[in-house]
């Protein structure tokens, strides 16, 4: 009652100085007989009570793996984050070949992107809209809602940006071969794994249909799956323990009629793995009847037949029952359009910076699949290097000179150490020496010639990275670190020495850290690829996959429910539903 008294009297008080208070709010609220009471005023003679500078704008375009993994690790709370995307949650795509069978539910390997963002300190907007054009000049997106309408009833809004951050991945590349698109599947989105589990499903139960002849059943049950690469592979291997451990019991009538075919352009399946891997995997699916088509080329996609050719045999066409496209990706046309704005048009996808910044911009970053990294040559800098490293203006570079400023070079132009690592050479100055033939690293001096010469070769190791997950992630990883210390790093950069400028980067370059890869084989096999060239197959390597991939969930809900539907993969089987 003291405390009512007293609130109750400093509110007159403020009420009978007059002018200088033009807004009283006080609120009452009775609880468990007891009475709260809260005052809040503003000033309006002249003073504004301080507010800081508004918050920079944050654009973020796309929820996939680049997207989420920068709304992870970004601190909310220095920025106004506002988020797009035409999906309204995150999806764990390495396991989507076990949605398509059934291993695993669609809505286990999912989480909702609201989920994600309420755990961050500061406020994030979402809204759930494709985004159709990117305007760099005026600073804003243009995007279109499919669930809902504006007051002109198309569904469109801009959204203005300080940063924009695109993360719209990629769509399959088809090459322009006639009929994919009408007639295939992709294995992309949650969506797709769906569609392909109706549709084995539907190949079944069709070949069981009465008065049907033999070769319609045969036709019916041949699966082809276009491109050797992970995805194609992991999808025949997991297709094939379906059918051999669960349809097989189901349709016993029709068992023997199934038929999977892998189809690659190349020699080899599984060209980016080990040699050694891809001869197991060649030859376990040879074991499993899995059949292997290589040196061949798909022309031509019908609704009956798949054509095809080989240098040796000419065209041939396949009747199928269904047919999965996983030869790849391609630029989506907003980032087509996106490029042109640039003056990227000539490029196959968007460029970026090694700071990940889209090149022809000061504000727009770009990262996973839609964007590659164009690492900067040392040959296009190499005059820029020696003068910069030649700091008596002599004319010459001495070994030390070199070493002065050889730790900056590395983190700018990484290829060099790669380089070195390829030549088996612990110092650069092996790399002078045998440039120079001269094995007295002090008396070692090089004019801008022989310095061109030492170098001549170390751009051979610029690679373009892997349109991967694990690439993305980390590149999320990394912009979100850089916006974290953005202000800091202004003050203070902590990134290499510029070559061409005086002062130093902000950020280090990004740097790729490759983890390993996996190739599931299916009947409980997995080959693994880790760093150092190990090499790993076997069962063994099959529970380090469970182990990874439980671990790399975004959240201990999915994690739960991964692990829960591979044990009841292991006790029940797979659901063979038509849903």
């Amino acid at each position: 009652m003291r405390f009512t008294t007293f609130v109750l009297d400093r509110a007159s008080q403020a009420l009978r100085r007059g002018p200088s208070i033009s807004k009283l709010v006080v609120l009452f609220a009775v609880s468990s007989g007891g009475l709260v009471a809260y005052a809040d005023s503003r000033l309006d003679n002249g003073v504004e009570i301080p507010q800081g500078p508004p918050k920079k704008k944050v654009v973020v375009l796309g929820t996939g793996w680049a997207g989420t993994s920068f709304l992870k690790n970004l601190d909310t709370s220095l920025y106004d984050v506002q988020v797009v995307s035409p999906r309204n949650y995150f999806a764990f795509t390495p396991l989507l070949p076990s949605v398509t069978c059934g291993t695993v539910e669609a809505r286990s390997i999912v989480e909702p992107i609201r989920n994600i963002v309420k755990k961050k300190n500061g406020q994030v907007k979402f809204w759930e809209a494709e985004c159709f054009k990117i305007d760099p000049a005026n600073k804003k997106v243009l995007c279109r809602s499919n669930i809902g309408t504006n007051l002109d009833g198309n569904g469109e809004f801009a959204v203005e940006y300080d940063y924009l951050v695109v993360a719209l991945g990629a769509k399959s590349n088809t090459f322009n071969t006639p009929g994919v698109e009408e007639n295939c599947h992709f294995l992309k989105e949650i969506e797709d794994a769906q569609k392909i589990r109706r549709s084995v499903m539907d190949c079944f139960e069709r070949a069981c249909l009465p008065n049907l002849s033999d070769e319609e059943r045969e036709k019916n049950l041949h699966f082809v799956v276009v491109g050797g690469g992970p995805t194609g592979v992991e999808f025949a291997a997991e297709l094939h323990d379906y059918v051999s451990e669960d349809l097989a019991k189901l349709y016993p009538n029709v068992k023997d009629l199934v038929k999977i075919s892998v189809i690659e352009a190349g020699e080899h399946i599984l060209t980016m793995f080990d040699k050694r891997i891809t001869k197991f995997a060649e030859d376990k699916f040879q074991r499993d009847g899995i059949n292997v088509k290589t040196n061949f080329k798909v022309v031509k996609v019908s609704n009956k037949a798949i054509t095809m050719t080989n240098p040796s045999t000419g065209e041939v066409s396949v009747p199928y029952g269904m047919a999965v496209w996983s030869t790849g990706i391609g630029t989506r046309p907003v980032m087509m359009d996106l490029m042109k704005e640039v003056g990227q048009a000539g490029r196959r996808v968007l460029g970026t910076d090694e700071w990940l910044r889209v090149l022809g911009t000061n504000n727009v970053y770009a990262l996973g699949d839609c964007a590659t990294i164009s690492q900067r040559k040392v040959m296009e800098d190499v005059s820029s290097i020696f003068k910069v490293a030649d700091k008596d203006n002599s004319g010459t570079l001495t070994v030390k000179e070199i070493k002065e400023v050889l730790d900056d070079i590395c983190v700018r132009y990484p290829q060099v150490e790669l380089y070195l690592k390829t030549k088996q050479m612990t110092d650069f100055s092996y790399l002078l020496k045998d440039s120079t033939g001269n094995a007295n690293e002090d008396s070692i001096e090089l004019n801008i010639e022989e310095f061109k010469k030492a170098l001549a070769d170390v751009d051979s190791q610029v690679k373009n990275l892997p349109a991967t997950a694990q690439v993305a992630a980390q590149q999320g990883e990394y912009l979100a670190r850089c916006f974290n210390r953005m202000k800091q790093c202004e003050e203070n950069p902590e990134g290499p020495r510029r070559i061409r400028e005086p002062g130093r980067h902000r950020f280090r370059p990004f740097r790729y850290r490759h983890l390993g890869q996996f190739a599931p084989l299916g009947g409980e096999q997995t080959a693994a690829q880790l760093p150092g060239d190990w090499i790993s197959i076997g069962h063994s390597t099959q529970w380090l996959w469970y182990s990874v991939y439980a671990s790399k969930q975004v959240s201990w809900r999915t994690r739960m429910l991964v692990v829960s539907d591979w044990t009841r993969r292991f006790i029940f089987g797979r659901d063979s539903s038509c849903i």
